[in-house]
């Protein structure tokens, strides 16, 4: 039997990164979420670290802005996904994290975030476009890493509006068109 991957998620507690921890414990992965100490002493996410210390996820306390700290978490795993937030600050902070992968020279491995359209094959306008350039550079940050291998996985947005939409009972905006 092959070893399992050890994975790190920077972005855990959030909306999505959350399923991601979830969905790696379940699948038997020694899994490492990166957690900011604000979010460790905020009572709203006390259950949700709860849920994860009781998968056997390990909490490593730090965030995007201690280079030192994510080296070191990206030093105890193999694989990282990156389940960081929609705001461009946020996707620009994805930059941090390439570059502690290169400096720790050890990750197999990343999936970085990649909420929205396949920003190199779709054409933005207005703030949207902004935002796509952010995720071009990224992109193109990843890409200059030869030995890192990667993988973009964008219909994330889709499925946020859609969700979204629906559980407020609402119908679809105007102008959207259901292929259901």
């Amino acid at each position: 039997m092959t070893e399992k991957s050890k994975i790190l998620i920077i972005g855990g507690t959030g909306y999505i990164g959350k399923f991601i921890v979830e969905a790696s414990a379940n699948a038997g992965h020694p899994t490492f979420v990166l957690v900011r100490e604000s979010t460790l002493s905020d009572p709203s996410k006390s259950s949700l670290i709860d849920s994860f210390n009781n998968s056997g996820v390990t909490i490593i306390p730090g965030d995007l802005y201690d280079h030192e700290r994510l080296i070191n978490a990206i030093k105890q795993v193999d694989v990282v996904i990156s389940a960081v937030g929609l705001a461009p600050t946020q996707i620009a902070d994805q930059l941090k994290i390439v570059a502690a992968i290169k400096e720790a020279g050890n990750i197999k491995k990343f999936y970085p975030s990649e909420f929205g359209n396949d920003v190199d094959r779709s054409h933005a306008v207005g703030p949207a476009k902004t935002a796509w350039a952010t995720k071009a550079q990224i992109r193109r940050a990843i890409e200059a890493e030869k030995s890192l291998i990667h993988m973009y996985i964008p219909t994330v947005l889709r499925v946020i509006f859609f969700q979204h939409w629906l559980s407020l009972g609402s119908p679809l905006p105007q102008g959207t068109k259901s292929l259901a």
